[in-house]
């Protein structure tokens, strides 16, 4: 992969100069070994991606723990299916309820109808997760994925009836999806981004990883640190601030080193 840095707004009287990092895809790479090194997709084409925040659960021995069997069982009687997008009938019923459901979750314009139907074309979503009623049959909720089996699947936007609010209908397609890739053997299932404390419902599963820049952490101390630190005004670069490598890494640039899955080989 080839990495690009696209300046952000800098603030000179603080020698905070931001980059933007984003990875470029060389031939014979798949997106999975962006995932893998902390990137999500940056456009619907998979042809760019950028390193941010993000958190990831490995499935490989993965147990719910008694708080997601909970949530399980507030989902009893739902029958769940994966599908590929070339096989999913994208209705203007669904369309409608989706962009009703994001205009009610995620605010109004932030995902349009343009948006939603490039998505739902391109090649980021390559499949679907479809809940319904076992009894009726009836579609409750449909989650958009990338699948790239056996390394990833990737959460990348959930829609359900509001309605199912008072079954905590929302985290238990989570819940269940983390359930349903771990029974396939896939490795890790992606769940989006971190960077505020109404993201942390998504921290509710034992062995959850975030990307913290230059590794993956399973520390949930050191992402709430972080989330404060954003809330409260940043102010330096983290790795400028000693508190933060004190308590994290001993203190040591050699440790942060050590630690970093990111090496630069010189020139052949």
């Amino acid at each position: 992969m080839k990495l690009v840095f696209s300046e952000a707004q800098s603030d000179y009287g603080r020698y905070l100069y931001p980059y933007v990092v984003w990875a470029l895809p060389e031939p014979g790479e798949r997106p999975a070994d962006f995932f893998q090194r902390g990137f999500l997709p940056a456009s619907p084409q998979l042809d760019c991606f950028y390193l941010c925040r993000n958190l990831r659960l490995p499935l490989a021995g993965w147990r719910p723990s008694s708080e997601n069997r909970r949530i399980l069982r507030k989902g009893a009687g739902m029958a769940v299916q994966l599908v590929p997008r070339g096989e999913f009938e994208y209705t203007d019923a669904r369309r409608e309820a989706w962009l009703a459901f994001a205009e009610a979750r995620f605010g109004p314009g932030v995902m349009p109808r343009e948006r939603l139907d490039t998505l739902l074309a391109a090649p980021v979503i390559t499949h679907l997760l479809l809940f319904s009623d076992a009894e009726t049959g009836a579609e409750v909720g449909a989650v958009l994925l990338y699948l790239e089996e056996p390394a990833v699947a990737y959460y990348y936007y959930a829609f359900y009836h509001l309605a199912g609010r008072d079954r905590n209908l929302g985290m238990y397609m989570m819940t269940r999806a983390a359930q349903f890739f771990a029974a396939r053997g896939v490795a890790y299932l992606h769940l989006g981004t971190c960077y505020s404390q109404r993201a942390l419902y998504k921290t509710q599963f034992d062995g959850i990883e975030f990307c913290n820049g230059f590794r993956w952490s399973r520390d949930l101390r050191e992402l709430k640190y972080q989330l404060a630190r954003d809330q409260n005004g940043v102010g330096r670069h983290l790795l400028d601030v000693p508190e933060y490598r004190d308590v994290f890494y001993a203190g040591s640039f050699q440790a942060l080193a050590a630690a970093s899955g990111f090496r630069l080989a010189p020139p052949a």
